[in-house]
């Protein structure tokens, strides 16, 4: 795996940035908001688009959102957190802490739950709380979800996602700790790491700050905004909101050798993958583990009404990347991964020397074909679509021959290896146009003057 680089991060984040604002406006997703952090640096926190589509508020890096599964996060960590301090084990069972609960669940150990194994209905015989139809149970109608269907598999034969499963072990934490649920994570996880945006329930303050979630664009219909609701007895499988600054900030407590939470050695079982899923990423304690590249990440994603969001952390690099988006269907999986991508992409290159020697050629360029970006990711210059999912998998390696013009070195597949990229300037130096293998494309802050002339032009034929 290539090493951290200060300079080669902050270009590729630099470029995950833009990238990520041409995503959010091409996918139309409500708001997008990111955070990169490198050790105890934010390399970058920004948001793009609005944190809600009638009143037209731009969104920010400290709007809240749902951050749902996440939660699951939090709830394994505070788990770790009471068994170190000695108040439970892993391998005891539920029953010894939920007393109500009958076998075989009540044999189901505390581990199988956290890792998804315990063979527990995901969300039970009525979970229409996730559309919206009727509130999130409490504790009783969570009793009446697990006494009528509870168990769906023999425990420990494969991994079987359950929010139910993580809503038991909300109780195991206020059986084990004396404390309810939300008072303990918010007392021994977010007011230790100093979490000003994030918290086990949404109340008014955090309301008040929130973006506001909307339905995916699958439905094929106008977006539709979508209320908060309490989750209740579910806490501690998706009751959590937070910020894509104070995620990371909340993964850095999980970077080796960082002791503010637990200790290495429960971080690690909790990063270790437990259940490997084809196609898919594999769980840990209380953690997704996906394979990004040539790293092992583990994080997690969350999905609720209107919200979709996703962190990665690679614990020995101490790298964090948090993706929040304001829509149900809003990818913020992939758009996380891709950034990780161009991370890599950017680390196996060398430092610039003189970065402003290639900087006067790179920006974005458009054409009635779309947009090209040309980037600089440390001395390499590279030709990248904004509109690729995967750009750090789609790029064209560029070499300057002389000034001006560059030279297409590299294009798997059908590009123009060996043709030429030509810079034509006006008399302050500034860009006019660019011809790529003959083609020519405008810089974007000449579109409107472009696509104005064209118009004309093709309405005259």
């Amino acid at each position: 795996m290539t090493e951290m680089n200060d300079d080669l991060l902050r270009d590729a984040a630099s470029y995950a940035g833009r990238w990520l604002d041409y995503q959010q406006r091409l996918k139309e997703i409500p708001a997008v908001t990111i955070a990169i952090r490198h050790g105890d640096d934010v390399v970058l926190s920004a948001g793009y688009g609005h944190a809600n589509l009638e009143t037209g508020v731009p969104v920010t890096p400290d709007h809240i959102f749902r951050v749902a599964s996440h939660s699951k996060w939090f709830t394994g960590t505070a788990i770790m957190q009471l068994k170190e301090a000695g108040r439970l084990r892993l391998d005891d069972p539920l029953g010894q802490y939920i007393p109500w609960l009958q076998p075989p669940l009540a044999a189901v150990t505390i581990r199988q739950v956290l890792n998804h194994a315990g063979g527990i209905t995901r969300d039970g015989y009525d979970n229409d709380h996730w559309q919206l139809e009727h509130p999130f149970p409490d504790v009783e109608q969570l009793r009446r979800l697990v006494e009528e269907g509870g168990e769906v598999l023999p425990a420990n034969q494969k991994l079987k996602y359950s929010n139910i499963g993580y809503s038991l072990l909300g109780l195991v934490v206020e059986a084990a700790s004396g404390s309810p649920y939300n008072r303990y994570v918010r007392e021994n996880i977010v007011d230790r790491l100093g979490l000003q945006n994030t918290g086990p329930e949404t109340n008014e303050e955090a309301r008040e700050r929130m973006v506001t979630g909307y339905t995916s664009r699958a439905l094929l219909e106008p977006r539709l905004p979508l209320p908060d609701a309490d989750t209740h007895a579910m806490s501690a499988a998706t009751g959590f909101y937070s910020t894509a600054p104070d995620l990371t900030r909340f993964a850095a407590a999980h970077f080796l050798g960082n002791d503010e939470l637990i200790l290495d050695e429960s971080k690690r079982e909790m990063q270790r993958p437990y259940w490997p899923v084809r196609d898919a990423d594999s769980y840990g304690l209380g953690m997704m583990v996906a394979r990004v590249g040539e790293r092992w990440m583990p994080g997690h994603e969350g999905g609720f009404p209107g919200h979709a969001t996703r962190t990665l952390l690679d614990a020995g690099q101490q790298l964090a990347v948090s993706v929040l988006t304001s829509d149900s269907g809003g990818d913020a999986d992939a758009l996380a991964k891709s950034v990780v991508r161009l991370i890599d992409l950017a680390l196996t290159q060398k430092p610039a020397a003189n970065p402003t020697e290639l900087d006067r050629y790179t920006g974005r360029f458009s054409s009635l074909w779309g947009y090209v970006d040309i980037v600089r990711l440390g001395n390499q210059l590279f030709l990248i679509s904004p509109e690729s999912d995967n750009p750090a998998a789609d790029v064209t390696r560029l070499e300057p021959v002389e000034v001006d013009t560059l030279k297409i070195e590299e294009k798997e597949g059908y590009g123009s290896p060996g043709e030429h990229v030509r810079f034509i300037r006006d008399g302050e130096d500034a860009v006019e146009r660019v011809t790529i293998a003959g083609a020519t494309v405008y810089p974007e802050g000449r579109r409107e003057e472009y696509l104005q002339r064209r118009r004309h032009e093709l309405a005259a034929r």
